[in-house]
């Protein structure tokens, strides 16, 4: 008897409605990523005016839109730096790319996280940015973000008295950057000797597009974030160090892009 008055229960319940909450998102239309330009810059880039990311360094100008580099650049290689570390004993945690901070207050640890991104064609432009969050997933973006919007036009050649094949392989000429007490020395190498440079500092010049290098570091190394900008200093510097004309035929200088490389990486254009 028992049983059947639960079963009686139970066809009696009545099917259970949609609520209002689930009828209003199934409605929702999925809204399009549509670029709308706010700057100058960005405008012309949109309109076709502007379709070489060249001439953007030529005249001097400012990139203010992330858009702008995805427009131009649309085949951009991503990659974060290990600059943080995991807990270990004795201080021997494993590398990872969120750099985690603690600020006490009479609340709790406020944690932060920061993130080192790096996105280049590995072709003659490279760019990197940080990024710091209360969580890991915006820091990340704003890192990307950055990184577009600090793009950077690179000066490759062949400086090596070894090789001399006037082939932008390598740099041109031994540079030297600083930040804070690190300092990196950039050295050119032979074809095929590979990038002899501290791991994180590889993968920058990888995506720039040098694929040899020799290199001497000085001071606090361990400093991920201050080697790395280090690193960008001296790549600064090569596009302002003053060259003769005849060395620029002899060493096989060029800025930017390689119109050969760009056929080879994408056939079908």
């Amino acid at each position: 008897m028992a049983n059947y008055t639960k079963m009686a229960k139970q066809e009696k319940r009545p099917a259970r409605r949609k609520r209002d909450s689930d009828v209003h998102l199934e409605s929702v239309p999925t809204p399009g990523a549509e670029w709308k330009p706010t700057t100058d810059l960005g405008k012309q880039v949109k309109e076709g005016k502007v379709s070489q990311v060249e001439d953007i360094f030529k005249q001097g100008l400012t990139i203010m839109e992330a858009e702008i580099v995805d427009t131009l650049l649309p085949k951009m290689d991503e990659d974060l730096l290990l600059i943080g570390q995991a807990k270990g004993k004795f201080g021997g945690g494993q590398r990872r790319i969120f750099r985690q901070t603690q600020k006490k207050t009479k609340e709790g640890n406020r944690m932060k996280f920061t993130t080192y991104a790096v996105i280049g064609n590995k072709n003659g432009f490279v760019g990197l940015g940080m990024g710091k969050s209360k969580e890991t997933v915006p820091s990340r973006d704003k890192s990307r973000k950055k990184a577009k919007l600090s793009l950077i036009m690179i000066r490759r050649g062949c400086g090596s008295w070894q090789c001399h094949c006037k082939q932008p392989h390598s740099i041109p000429f031994e540079i030297q950057g600083r930040c804070g007490s690190s300092r990196i020395t950039l050295i050119p190498a032979p074809r095929g000797k590979g990038l002899c440079v501290e791991k994180e500092c590889a993968k920058v010049l990888a995506l720039a597009g040098i694929k040899d290098v020799w290199s001497k570091t000085y001071g606090q190394t361990k400093t991920k974030v201050n080697l790395v900008g280090a690193l960008v200093d001296a790549l600064k510097k090569l596009s302002q160090m003053k060259v003769k004309p005849g060395e620029i035929e002899s060493c096989g200088i060029i800025e930017g892009r390689i119109p050969e490389a760009e056929a080879l990486k994408n056939p079908e254009a």
